[in-house]
């Protein structure tokens, strides 16, 4: 991998991880497009360490308090009933499917899934059930002649079901085309929480799951399998793009609605079926080498 090819990957990441159009699936696509090689699964993982790192210092403030209150729980059974405890629990919960999941699953993800076909129909299918999704919210904050407004969950609402929901809802972003903050954001709206509440959840609890991810696949670039250099650069670039993307993103949904990205991950996924249609394409394009 060169550094030209590592900056625009890094570019790539930083841009679409925390938008609902699933970075796993750009950085694919744009190996694919360009013609290089397929960046892998081990690389997608460790350049996510720099937008999850984005992440730690975005919410700091809240990260900081759930870690307080967590770890005070751990021995003083009043602090149990504190909402930063629990949401502190919850996170832990919620991460287990991605965690069985991802271990259960590494060779489908590292093979099978990335192939374009499947990106395709992911895009398109999600895009869907986030529209479904975000027009539910819009019915309910907005109400209507005949219906009242709905007033939606937040945070505080967070039970061990709904942790469990979004978890697995983060789960299916190991297919790539789904979106971990697309899939993990609809399931948040389709259980009632308000959007700011649904991303924010989002954000914290692919804490523990992207950042576990990294780290196990640090050892395929201890091992040769990963361009060291560029990688790190890679995820340098991500880190800086990706804490700049998550402050618009989080004042662009308290006002805004989810719509923008539906239309573009279905265009996105009729495109790709029609390049693979017509031989423009190979389902496997660039999947061969490093």
């Amino acid at each position: 991998m060169s550094w030209f090819e590592s900056f625009i990957l890094g570019l790539v990441q930083g841009l679409t991880e925390f938008l609902p159009i699933s970075s796993s699936a750009h950085l694919r696509l744009t190996a694919a497009f360009a013609g290089w090689h397929d960046p892998g699964a081990a690389f997608t993982a460790i350049t996510q360490i720099g937008t999850e790192a984005a992440v730690l210092i975005y919410f700091r403030k809240d990260i900081g308090r759930i870690l307080s209150a967590w770890t005070r729980s751990l021995t003083d059974k009043a602090m149990r009933q504190d909402h930063d405890a629990q949401v502190g629990w919850l996170v832990i919960v919620g991460s287990i499917p991605i965690g069985v999941l991802g271990v259960t699953l590494k060779d489908q993800i590292e093979g099978p899934f990335r192939d374009l076909r499947l990106i395709a129909t992911t895009l398109i299918v999600m895009g869907i059930v986030l529209g479904i999704a975000d027009r539910l919210a819009a019915r309910d904050e907005a109400g209507g002649r005949h219906r009242a407004v709905r007033e939606r969950k937040t945070l505080r609402n967070l039970s061990v079901r709904d942790g469990l929901v979004y978890g697995m809802c983060q789960a299916m972003a190991l297919i790539p085309g789904v979106s971990r903050s697309g899939a993990t954001i609809s399931g948040g709206l389709l259980m009632g929480y308000t959007r700011e509440s649904a991303a924010r959840y989002s954000f914290l609890l692919a804490i523990p799951a992207v950042l576990a991810s990294g780290v196990y696949e640090l050892k395929d670039a201890t091992e040769g399998h990963v361009s060291w250099g560029p990688t790190i650069f890679a995820t340098v670039v991500a880190f800086g793009v990706g804490y700049a993307v998550i402050a618009w993103f989080m004042k662009f949904i308290t006002t805004k609605s989810f719509m923008p990205f539906v239309i573009y991950r279905i265009a996105l996924g009729i495109l790709l079926f029609v390049l693979v249609g017509a031989g423009v394409l190979s389902p496997h394009a660039g999947e061969s080498g490093g």
